[in-house]
Protein backbone atom coordinates (compact mmCIF):
# COMPACT_ATOMS: atom_id res chain seq x y z
CA UNK A 1 0.00 0.00 0.00
CA UNK A 2 1.55 3.49 -1.21
CA UNK A 3 0.77 6.75 0.24
CA UNK A 4 -1.98 8.78 -0.36
CA UNK A 5 -1.31 12.16 -2.05
CA UNK A 6 -3.36 13.80 0.67
CA UNK A 7 -2.59 11.60 3.29
CA UNK A 8 -1.04 15.12 4.97
CA UNK A 9 -3.13 18.31 5.27
CA UNK A 10 -2.35 21.86 3.75
CA UNK A 11 -1.97 22.62 7.24
CA UNK A 12 0.67 20.43 7.91
CA UNK A 13 -1.08 17.74 9.88
CA UNK A 14 -2.02 14.23 9.39
CA UNK A 15 -5.45 13.35 7.30
CA UNK A 16 -6.97 11.78 10.55
CA UNK A 17 -9.90 10.17 7.37
CA UNK A 18 -7.16 8.03 5.98
CA UNK A 19 -5.26 6.54 9.11
CA UNK A 20 -6.42 3.58 11.21
CA UNK A 21 -4.54 4.55 14.44
CA UNK A 22 -1.97 6.90 15.42
CA UNK A 23 0.51 6.46 18.31
CA UNK A 24 2.71 9.41 19.79
CA UNK A 25 6.40 8.53 20.10
CA UNK A 26 8.00 12.20 21.08
CA UNK A 27 7.43 15.56 21.55
CA UNK A 28 9.92 18.00 19.58
CA UNK A 29 11.18 21.15 21.28
CA UNK A 30 8.81 23.10 19.58
CA UNK A 31 5.71 21.01 21.08
CA UNK A 32 5.23 19.09 17.77
CA UNK A 33 4.41 15.20 17.85
CA UNK A 34 6.55 12.73 16.24
CA UNK A 35 4.13 9.96 15.80
CA UNK A 36 3.57 6.06 13.62
CA UNK A 37 0.24 6.04 12.10
CA UNK A 38 -1.29 3.07 10.37
CA UNK A 39 -3.24 2.83 6.55
CA UNK A 40 -4.21 -0.51 7.85
CA UNK A 41 -3.10 -3.15 10.37
CA UNK A 42 0.20 -4.00 8.33
CA UNK A 43 1.34 -0.60 7.02
CA UNK A 44 2.66 1.89 9.01
CA UNK A 45 5.15 4.90 8.82
CA UNK A 46 6.14 7.22 10.65
CA UNK A 47 5.44 11.16 10.32
CA UNK A 48 7.81 13.99 11.33
CA UNK A 49 6.79 17.91 11.54
CA UNK A 50 9.61 19.78 12.18
CA UNK A 51 10.98 19.92 15.91
CA UNK A 52 12.89 22.27 15.83
CA UNK A 53 12.52 25.29 13.48
CA UNK A 54 16.25 26.23 13.75
CA UNK A 55 16.55 22.66 11.62
CA UNK A 56 14.29 23.69 8.80
CA UNK A 57 14.88 21.36 5.80
CA UNK A 58 18.80 20.33 7.13
CA UNK A 59 17.30 16.35 7.24
CA UNK A 60 16.32 16.43 4.19
CA UNK A 61 19.26 18.04 2.41
CA UNK A 62 20.89 15.15 4.46
CA UNK A 63 19.21 12.47 2.84
CA UNK A 64 19.15 13.33 -0.12
CA UNK A 65 23.06 14.65 -0.81
CA UNK A 66 24.99 12.45 2.28
CA UNK A 67 22.84 9.44 2.80
CA UNK A 68 22.81 7.98 -0.32
CA UNK A 69 26.60 7.04 0.33
CA UNK A 70 25.20 5.15 2.92
CA UNK A 71 24.54 1.29 4.10
CA UNK A 72 20.79 0.89 5.39
CA UNK A 73 21.71 2.01 8.91
CA UNK A 74 19.07 5.34 8.76
CA UNK A 75 15.11 5.08 8.07
CA UNK A 76 14.69 6.31 4.32
CA UNK A 77 12.51 9.48 3.86
CA UNK A 78 9.04 8.75 1.89
CA UNK A 79 7.67 11.71 1.39
CA UNK A 80 8.30 15.36 2.63
CA UNK A 81 7.12 19.30 2.71
CA UNK A 82 9.38 22.35 2.53
CA UNK A 83 8.26 25.94 2.88
CA UNK A 84 9.41 29.31 4.49
CA UNK A 85 6.75 27.97 7.41
CA UNK A 86 7.67 26.17 9.98
CA UNK A 87 4.24 24.63 10.71
CA UNK A 88 3.40 23.62 7.32
CA UNK A 89 6.91 21.42 7.32
CA UNK A 90 6.46 17.93 7.72
CA UNK A 91 8.69 14.41 6.49
CA UNK A 92 6.99 10.77 6.10
CA UNK A 93 9.98 7.99 6.96
CA UNK A 94 9.93 4.13 6.71
CA UNK A 95 8.65 2.82 10.00
CA UNK A 96 11.62 0.30 11.63
CA UNK A 97 9.24 -0.76 14.23
CA UNK A 98 9.53 -0.57 17.81
CA UNK A 99 12.83 0.68 18.72
CA UNK A 100 14.67 -0.17 22.55
CA UNK A 101 17.13 2.43 22.87
CA UNK A 102 19.66 1.51 25.59
CA UNK A 103 23.56 1.33 25.47
CA UNK A 104 26.11 -1.38 26.71
CA UNK A 105 29.22 -2.82 25.43
CA UNK A 106 27.72 -4.61 22.31
CA UNK A 107 25.78 -2.00 21.08
CA UNK A 108 28.43 0.82 21.93
CA UNK A 109 31.21 -1.28 19.70
CA UNK A 110 28.59 -1.70 16.83
CA UNK A 111 28.02 1.84 17.00
CA UNK A 112 31.94 3.00 16.81
CA UNK A 113 31.85 0.53 14.00
CA UNK A 114 30.00 2.50 11.82
CA UNK A 115 31.20 6.02 13.45
CA UNK A 116 35.10 4.86 12.25
CA UNK A 117 33.26 4.24 8.46
CA UNK A 118 31.78 7.68 8.12
CA UNK A 119 34.37 9.40 9.99
CA UNK A 120 36.89 8.38 7.36
CA UNK A 121 34.91 9.75 4.48
CA UNK A 122 37.28 11.99 3.09
CA UNK A 123 35.58 15.69 4.15
CA UNK A 124 36.59 16.71 0.30
CA UNK A 125 34.14 14.76 -1.59
CA UNK A 126 31.18 16.17 0.38
CA UNK A 127 30.39 19.20 -0.83
CA UNK A 128 28.54 22.15 0.98
CA UNK A 129 28.39 19.71 4.57
CA UNK A 130 27.32 22.60 7.37
CA UNK A 131 30.25 23.23 9.71
CA UNK A 132 27.63 23.88 12.57
CA UNK A 133 24.60 22.30 14.60
CA UNK A 134 22.15 23.09 17.08
CA UNK A 135 25.14 23.19 19.76
CA UNK A 136 27.52 26.06 19.97
CA UNK A 137 31.12 25.16 18.96
CA UNK A 138 33.10 23.43 20.90
CA UNK A 139 35.32 26.93 20.66
CA UNK A 140 32.37 28.18 22.62
CA UNK A 141 32.08 25.58 25.11
CA UNK A 142 35.91 26.25 26.31
CA UNK A 143 35.13 29.62 26.46
CA UNK A 144 32.13 29.11 28.53
CA UNK A 145 33.84 26.67 31.18
CA UNK A 146 36.86 29.01 31.40
CA UNK A 147 34.45 32.00 31.91
CA UNK A 148 32.91 30.37 35.00
CA UNK A 149 35.85 28.49 36.60
CA UNK A 150 35.82 30.06 39.52
CA UNK A 151 32.26 29.33 39.63
CA UNK A 152 32.88 25.88 39.02
CA UNK A 153 35.39 24.96 41.49
CA UNK A 154 33.38 26.65 44.17
CA UNK A 155 30.93 23.91 43.58
CA UNK A 156 33.64 21.25 43.83
CA UNK A 157 32.43 19.87 47.21
CA UNK A 158 28.76 19.69 46.38
CA UNK A 159 29.54 17.80 43.24
CA UNK A 160 31.87 15.50 45.21
CA UNK A 161 34.76 16.26 42.84
CA UNK A 162 38.39 16.65 43.48
CA UNK A 163 39.66 19.89 43.01
CA UNK A 164 43.19 18.73 42.33
CA UNK A 165 41.90 17.28 39.14
CA UNK A 166 39.46 19.37 37.72
CA UNK A 167 42.30 22.37 38.10
CA UNK A 168 44.73 19.78 36.18
CA UNK A 169 41.82 19.55 33.66
CA UNK A 170 41.71 23.90 33.34
CA UNK A 171 45.78 23.56 33.06
CA UNK A 172 45.52 21.33 30.57
CA UNK A 173 42.89 23.64 28.38
CA UNK A 174 45.34 26.55 28.93
CA UNK A 175 48.44 24.48 27.66
CA UNK A 176 46.82 22.52 24.97
CA UNK A 177 44.87 23.04 21.84
CA UNK A 178 43.23 20.07 20.20
CA UNK A 179 44.28 18.50 16.54
CA UNK A 180 41.83 20.11 14.28
CA UNK A 181 40.98 17.12 11.94
CA UNK A 182 37.24 17.83 10.53
CA UNK A 183 35.47 14.43 10.19
CA UNK A 184 31.85 14.12 8.61
CA UNK A 185 29.99 13.92 12.27
CA UNK A 186 26.47 12.89 13.13
CA UNK A 187 26.28 15.99 15.79
CA UNK A 188 23.76 14.33 17.84
CA UNK A 189 24.83 10.68 18.89
CA UNK A 190 23.40 10.22 22.24
CA UNK A 191 21.34 6.98 22.93
CA UNK A 192 18.12 8.12 21.55
CA UNK A 193 19.28 8.40 18.37
CA UNK A 194 20.35 4.61 17.76
CA UNK A 195 18.77 1.02 18.07
CA UNK A 196 19.29 -2.48 16.91
CA UNK A 197 16.47 -3.40 15.21
CA UNK A 198 16.26 -6.81 13.53
CA UNK A 199 18.55 -6.32 10.31
CA UNK A 200 20.85 -4.41 12.34
CA UNK A 201 21.60 -1.48 13.87
CA UNK A 202 20.14 2.02 12.77
CA UNK A 203 21.41 5.33 13.28
CA UNK A 204 18.41 8.52 13.28
CA UNK A 205 18.01 12.24 13.19
CA UNK A 206 20.50 13.12 10.96
CA UNK A 207 19.40 16.38 11.03
CA UNK A 208 22.41 17.62 13.11
CA UNK A 209 24.93 16.31 10.30
CA UNK A 210 28.06 18.82 9.96
CA UNK A 211 32.08 18.56 10.01
CA UNK A 212 33.60 18.54 13.53
CA UNK A 213 35.71 16.97 15.53
CA UNK A 214 35.93 13.03 15.84
CA UNK A 215 35.50 13.95 19.66
CA UNK A 216 32.14 15.15 18.93
CA UNK A 217 30.58 11.47 18.18
CA UNK A 218 32.60 9.71 20.46
CA UNK A 219 31.83 12.06 23.78
CA UNK A 220 27.95 11.66 22.41
CA UNK A 221 28.23 8.20 22.13
CA UNK A 222 30.15 6.91 25.21
CA UNK A 223 30.09 10.36 27.91
CA UNK A 224 27.29 12.62 27.02
CA UNK A 225 23.87 12.04 29.04
CA UNK A 226 20.29 12.07 28.18
CA UNK A 227 17.45 12.50 30.84
CA UNK A 228 15.66 9.37 29.14
CA UNK A 229 18.18 7.17 28.58
CA UNK A 230 19.88 5.57 31.86
CA UNK A 231 23.44 5.22 30.88
CA UNK A 232 26.68 3.80 32.62
CA UNK A 233 30.01 3.90 31.33
CA UNK A 234 33.16 2.18 33.21
CA UNK A 235 36.57 3.54 32.54
CA UNK A 236 37.58 0.18 31.25
CA UNK A 237 34.46 0.38 29.13
CA UNK A 238 35.65 3.78 27.68
CA UNK A 239 39.09 2.76 27.13
CA UNK A 240 36.95 -0.38 24.93
CA UNK A 241 35.30 1.77 22.51
CA UNK A 242 38.43 4.46 21.96
CA UNK A 243 40.80 1.72 20.95
CA UNK A 244 37.78 -0.38 18.66
CA UNK A 245 37.49 3.40 16.96
CA UNK A 246 41.23 3.87 16.84
CA UNK A 247 41.71 0.37 15.13
CA UNK A 248 39.04 1.09 12.71
CA UNK A 249 39.37 4.43 11.08
CA UNK A 250 41.40 4.81 7.71
CA UNK A 251 43.50 8.44 8.46
CA UNK A 252 46.34 8.08 10.82
CA UNK A 253 46.23 9.08 14.52
CA UNK A 254 48.82 8.97 17.21
CA UNK A 255 47.13 6.69 19.67
CA UNK A 256 48.62 8.09 23.06
CA UNK A 257 47.43 11.83 22.06
CA UNK A 258 44.56 10.76 21.16
CA UNK A 259 43.46 8.89 24.01
CA UNK A 260 44.49 12.49 26.14
CA UNK A 261 42.88 14.62 23.62
CA UNK A 262 39.43 12.58 23.89
CA UNK A 263 39.51 12.88 27.78
CA UNK A 264 40.37 16.30 27.57
CA UNK A 265 37.24 17.12 25.63
CA UNK A 266 35.17 14.71 27.54
CA UNK A 267 36.39 16.42 30.46
CA UNK A 268 35.77 19.98 29.04
CA UNK A 269 32.15 19.36 27.76
CA UNK A 270 30.85 17.28 30.75
CA UNK A 271 31.59 20.45 32.79
CA UNK A 272 30.04 22.48 30.42
CA UNK A 273 26.64 20.07 30.50
CA UNK A 274 27.13 20.23 34.11
CA UNK A 275 26.22 23.76 34.15
CA UNK A 276 23.11 23.46 31.81
CA UNK A 277 21.96 20.49 33.97
CA UNK A 278 22.11 22.92 37.15
CA UNK A 279 20.35 25.56 34.74
CA UNK A 280 17.58 23.01 33.70
CA UNK A 281 16.89 22.04 37.65
CA UNK A 282 16.30 25.76 38.89
CA UNK A 283 14.44 26.91 35.92
CA UNK A 284 10.87 27.77 36.47
CA UNK A 285 9.22 25.62 34.58
CA UNK A 286 11.44 22.02 34.04
CA UNK A 287 12.08 20.41 30.29
CA UNK A 288 12.22 17.06 32.16
CA UNK A 289 11.19 15.51 35.63
CA UNK A 290 13.33 16.25 38.44
CA UNK A 291 14.21 12.78 39.08
CA UNK A 292 15.08 12.30 35.58
CA UNK A 293 17.91 15.73 35.80
CA UNK A 294 19.44 14.90 38.88
CA UNK A 295 19.90 11.41 37.05
CA UNK A 296 21.65 13.08 34.17
CA UNK A 297 23.89 15.00 36.73
CA UNK A 298 24.96 12.20 38.24
CA UNK A 299 25.91 10.51 34.48
CA UNK A 300 27.94 13.50 33.74
CA UNK A 301 29.66 14.22 37.61
CA UNK A 302 30.56 10.14 37.14
CA UNK A 303 32.36 10.83 33.21
CA UNK A 304 33.82 13.94 34.46
CA UNK A 305 35.38 12.59 37.31
CA UNK A 306 36.66 9.52 35.35
CA UNK A 307 37.88 11.43 32.53
CA UNK A 308 39.93 13.99 34.81
CA UNK A 309 41.23 11.18 36.98
CA UNK A 310 42.71 9.75 33.61
CA UNK A 311 44.55 12.79 32.67
CA UNK A 312 46.43 13.64 36.17
CA UNK A 313 47.25 10.14 36.66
Amino acid sequence: MGLPADIVLVNGSLNEALILKREILYKGMNGRFVERFFLSPSTSYIFKPLTNNDQLGKEVWIHDHILPQFPAIYPKIISYKICDKPELNWMILEDLGTLIHEFNKTIGLEVIKWMAWWHSIPIEKIKDVPTTALKPKFEDIITDVCCFKDEFLHQLPELGLERKSIEHVYLLLEKNKLSNRKVLSHGDLHVGNFSIVEDGLKILDWEHTHLNMPYWDLYHLIDMSHPLFPKSVTQELRQQLLKEYVDRVTFELDDDLFMREYHLFSAVFSIWMIGLIKKDLHASELKWPEEQLNRQLGETIISLKQCAETLFS
